[in-house]
């Protein structure tokens, strides 16, 4: 017996001389080499509000909030979509105007930190702010209310430097329907088909986050470009009319498009979704939360994810940890393949989960997708590289379109 357990042992040592395992130090190295190598584009930043109404200063690294120059470096985030946001209730004009305010906040924040941020509009000008060692700024309009059912308004938002608009938002707008009104079962008017015809002729990625499963299936149909969902998660999961179906990202792939995981605790876990949406306590405290925050729309979004995060804390509310985000690029990935999959965290708009209360913490995920066995390859194009894909197809449909218009004006 001694001696079978000697040869055993001598085989084992003979066979380790030729092949040596990957220890997890090895990963971690491999991974923290591989995430600040790759661009680590997040499609879903909610900081603009905090720009515009508590004048924040991306060059200060603050104890609140998910974003803030010091720690996207430390994150290795080196491009992030701002969401341009206001209220669905609030339309017309007004809506306008704040969207205009939003955007100008971000222009601010690109000429007060021009050895840090850059202004990108193409993903050519992504890439080279990476090469340059700058934070790409992109903005993304988050509703088509915004556009106050006016083409014209999504010309001089993409004039701007736009690059998505997200058809809707919570409510219904006159032309596209909303999962927030999934009941009412809406898609696409005419005119809102002749709006993502628009998206795509101007180069801006038509995002289909926040959109009734009809108004989906309508843009998928009339768009000749790439579609995304800046910041959806998957429903096979967490049975959230926000997140997506199988079939649904089976469908936004075969046409290139990318699904972008949102990192919301009620997206991420239906234990948690079930157990919030039951909770009592946790709607009276956030309630009082909010009123002690005031009016500002970011402060109170805080100040939500402040309780969720001490419930849980209490064991009140189901824990929610960043495995969960990792667990929906899985599935996804599972679904359609890695080309189609992304991160759309929605940071400073969402309760984030357990370990990812900040951009600061963006290394993990790349050493979880190494650990679980995914190519450097792949990660880079989920950190990034597919929403530069659909960005290069959109900027060519935009191309193309424009060429025929000319051409069929002579």
């Amino acid at each position: 017996m001694r001696l079978r357990v000697a040869l055993l042992v001598g085989v084992l040592l003979f066979a380790g001389s030729f092949s040596k395992p990957l220890m997890p130090d090895d990963i971690t190295q491999r991974a923290h080499a591989l995430h600040f190598s790759s661009i680590v584009l997040d499609t879903h930043d909610d900081t603009p509000q905090r720009l515009l109404f508590e004048n924040f200063d991306l060059g200060h690294r603050d104890t609140q909030g998910n974003i803030d120059i010091p720690r996207m470096r430390e994150g290795g985030m080196n491009a992030i979509f701002f969401s341009i946001w206001c209220p669905a209730t609030l339309t017309g004009p007004p809506a306008v105007k704040m969207a205009l305010d939003l955007i100008d906040s971000v222009h601010e924040q690109v000429r007060k930190h021009p050895q840090d941020l850059v202004l990108a509009t193409t993903a050519e000008e992504v890439r080279r702010a990476h090469a340059e060692g700058k934070i790409a700024a992109l903005m993304g309009v988050e509703g088509g209310h915004m556009i106050d059912n006016d083409p014209r308004v999504l010309r001089q938002f993409s004039a701007l430097g736009v690059r998505y608009m997200t058809l809707t938002h919570t409510l219904n707008t006159d032309w596209a329907g909303s999962s927030g009104e999934a009941a009412k079962n809406m898609g696409l008017t005419p005119f809102g088909k002749d709006i993502v015809r628009e998206t795509n002729r101007l180069g801006v990625m038509v995002d289909i986050s926040h959109v009734s499963d009809q108004t989906f299936y309508d843009a998928l149909e009339v768009s000749k470009a790439p579609m995304i969902a800046s910041h959806s998660s998957c429903r096979a999961i967490c049975n959230a009319p926000r997140n997506m179906t199988d079939d649904m990202i089976k469908a936004l792939a075969a046409k290139g498009g990318v699904i972008q995981i949102n990192y919301h605790a009620g997206f991420l876990s239906q234990a948690y979704r079930d157990a919030s949406d039951k909770s009592d306590e946790l709607k009276t405290r956030q309630a009082a939360a909010e009123k002690a925050a005031g009016s500002n729309e970011a402060a109170t979004i805080r100040a939500d994810e402040a309780v969720a995060h001490q419930m849980m804390a209490e064991g009140k509310l189901p824990t929610v940890t960043w495995e969960a985000i990792v667990d929906h690029i899985d599935h996804a990935v599972k679904v359609v393949g890695a080309d189609h999959v992304g991160l759309g965290s929605d940071f400073d708009g969402a309760t984030m989960p357990i370990g990812t209360e900040d951009c600061s913490k963006l290394p993990k995920l790349t050493e979880a997708l190494l650990r679980r066995g995914y190519s450097e390859s792949d990660i880079r194009k989920i950190l990034g590289g597919n929403l530069l894909r659909v960005m290069e197809e959109s900027e060519r449909v935009s191309r193309e379109m424009q060429t025929s218009e000319k051409a069929a004006a002579r």
